[in-house]
């Protein structure tokens, strides 16, 4: 590589960087916001408070909850969706296109355990794909998903 192919590169990943810091200085807005705040953005605050009365030492964790925090769970992030027969599947080679019903710039879904939980939209920073949540699902909305 030349001189000016390698600054290039440096410059590119330099800006991708920046990127990545603006997203994680914008993250960490959101996580300063006072209690208050939070408590206001999230009214389902109190939905563990069942689990125990008592806290662990730093008081921010109901010591019962602790238990279960390290548990994983799968997420999944949905484009969309779609049938096809078998006849089709079986058709599917290298450069196939398969159409989803999901419309391009619509909020992608963010599943957990296949559970609607958000939707949000795709970043990409430094050539890796993330989301940005943009809305969060009530926990009164997912039960009454569940009932359908």
């Amino acid at each position: 590589m030349s001189e000016e192919q390698n600054a290039g590169a440096a410059a590119e990943e330099e800006v991708s960087m920046d990127d990545w810091a603006a997203a994680m200085a914008e993250q960490e807005v959101v996580d300063a916001a006072p209690e208050s705040v939070v408590a206001e953005a999230l009214p389902a605050s109190n939905l563990f408070q069942d689990l125990g009365a008592g806290t662990d030492s730093s008081g921010n964790v109901p010591a019962n909850l602790d238990m279960i925090l390290d548990i994983p769970v799968q997420l999944t992030v949905e484009l969309g969706r779609t049938k096809i027969a078998i006849r089709n599947l079986l058709q599917l080679a290298q450069g196939s296109v398969v159409e989803l019903d999901g419309q391009a710039g619509e909020p992608m879904d963010v599943l957990v355990n296949g559970c609607l939980i958000a939707q949000g939209e795709v970043v990409v920073v430094n050539d890796k794909f993330g989301i940005r949540l943009t809305d969060i699902i009530t926990p009164a909305e997912r039960i009454r998903r569940l009932q359908k």
